[in-house]
């Protein structure tokens, strides 16, 4: 019998990009919900009992209130929202970071999906704090590019209205009081013991990402030269599918685009002996957000992990 799977919130941006990964599937059963009662609460948790597995892709608040939902003891969620992120009761869904990480999540009953800017951040940072080759205490920052569909609809909107502002055609920084919603989970995932200063960054561009963590190498532990820490990275990742790490020797220009439409993430180690970046370029809409929700939900039914993400 085919796994069931229920995306609760399947208007939105997030949740249209699951629909689109797996309508084509053959080899699970996709419940929808008829369009006039897709806000029913009473409908809503019919099919969430129903499923093996619910997406939800909703509001902090209201994924909160769509867990109480689920009695179904074998019914399995991937939260895409903030809500669940820190929760020490659930597993985190970014299997590249560990064994330990990916074995959680094949077993998991509640699985928190990364956030985008997060996810570019921890790929480059995890694997350094956990080989000890940055400190627990490193002061970090972060800069982060992102195309406007990361703003969800609202944002979509202003962006592709007719006689917008002038100033849409040119980069955003925001989040400007250091409040943004992903730092918790980048300081948490990480085991750091400082907040890391983080600027996100919103251009006139729909999709892809590039989230850059700057690094003076005096900051790492046994780490002697730019190709000792690119080898660090190749060696975590390797053998990894949807996580790369570029040819050492990076030059020229990284675009945030790059990635757009792929479903996996490439790190870029750039720079000198002294002061070198590390970058990791994906789709905020992909490996980001949509693309990581499908492999997390391969990985708990048991398929491959790349299915449908090609």
């Amino acid at each position: 019998m085919k796994p069931k799977v229920y995306i609760d919130g399947k208007e939105g941006t997030t949740g249209l990009q699951i629909y689109d990964r797996l309508a084509l599937r053959q080899d699970i059963e996709l419940l929808l919900i008829d369009e006039e009662k897709r806000k029913d609460t009473a409908e809503r948790k019919k099919l969430m009992n129903a499923a093996d597995v619910v997406f939800l892709c909703l509001p902090d608040a209201a994924a909160i209130e769509a867990v109480t939902l689920v009695e179904n003891p074998n019914t399995r969620i991937i939260d895409a929202s903030t809500a669940h992120r820190t929760n020490p009761a659930w597993d985190y869904g970014f299997p590249e970071l560990s064994r330990a990480h990916r074995e959680a999540i094949v077993k998991s009953r509640r699985v928190a999906n990364p956030g985008c800017h997060a996810t570019g951040f921890i790929s480059i940072v995890y694997p350094l704090a956990a080989m000890g080759l940055l400190p627990k205490d490193a002061l970090l920052s972060c800069f982060s590019l992102t195309g406007y569909s990361g703003g969800g609809k609202k944002m979509i909107a202003q962006y592709e209205a007719e006689g917008r502002g002038e100033l849409l055609s040119s980069p955003a920084l925001y989040a400007l009081t250091q409040g943004h919603k992903h730092l918790p989970e980048m300081q948490k995932v990480c085991g750091l013991t400082t907040v890391p200063v983080f600027t996100p960054i919103v251009d006139d561009y729909y999709k892809g990402m590039a989230t850059t963590v700057p690094l003076h190498l005096s900051q790492l532990r046994g780490v002697g030269s730019l190709r000792q820490l690119w080898q660090a990275l190749s060696d975590h990742y390797a053998g990894q599918k949807l996580v790369h790490v570029a040819p050492e020797g990076a030059d020229g220009k990284l675009y945030g685009g790059a990635k757009a439409g792929d479903n996996d993430l490439t790190l870029v180690v750039a720079g000198n002996d002294s002061q070198l970046t590390v970058t990791a370029l994906f789709d905020n809409l992909g490996k980001g957000a949509s693309g990581a929700a499908v492999q997390n939900m391969n990985l708990m039914l048991g398929f491959e992990e790349t299915a449908g993400l090609a």
